[in-house]
């Protein structure tokens, strides 16, 4: 899925070999989704000591726009809160406009761009999300005085 939908045209650095690393390594929270028996999305995130990467993220074509990356994003940053992260970082490639769409949705904002980051053929638009600046709705604090 990554070399289809998320690496397509940049050759493939995300081969079974790095994904399989990256599910041993502790570090890294890899999630999949799937309908039935067939895999309908996945994500791998790294947990840092102060901060998160979502490495990868994607959904088959066929169930996009249906919740299920927002499903994951939302479970991975419960995972997140629970242990004591709260900013998450991420890349994606500059030509990818429902992407950043998605991410914008989500509260991610753009915080910089990196020229050539994808084997110099493409930019990266690079996307952070501070979780402590999530507050529920009827939930805000009470003033001192109150």
């Amino acid at each position: 899925m990554s070399r289809d939908l998320i690496e397509s045209g940049l050759g493939w650095s995300w081969t079974r070999a790095r994904v399989t690393r990256n599910i041993a390594d502790r570090d890294t929270l890899s999630i999949v989704v799937c309908q039935g028996t067939k895999l309908t999305g996945f994500a791998i995130m790294y947990f840092g000591q102060e901060h998160a990467h979502l490495n990868l993220l994607a959904v088959r074509p066929l169930y996009q726009r249906t919740g299920v990356g927002r499903a994951m994003i939302e479970w991975l940053e419960k995972s997140l809160k629970v242990a004591g992260i709260f900013t998450v970082y991420l890349e994606l490639r500059e030509s990818n406009r429902a992407g950043r769409s998605f991410y914008r949705a989500l509260g991610f904002r753009e915080i910089g761009l990196v020229p050539g980051y994808y084997r110099g053929r493409e930019g990266a638009v690079q996307m952070s999300r501070d979780l402590r600046a999530l507050v529920p709705r009827g939930r805000l604090p009470r003033k001192l005085s109150d």
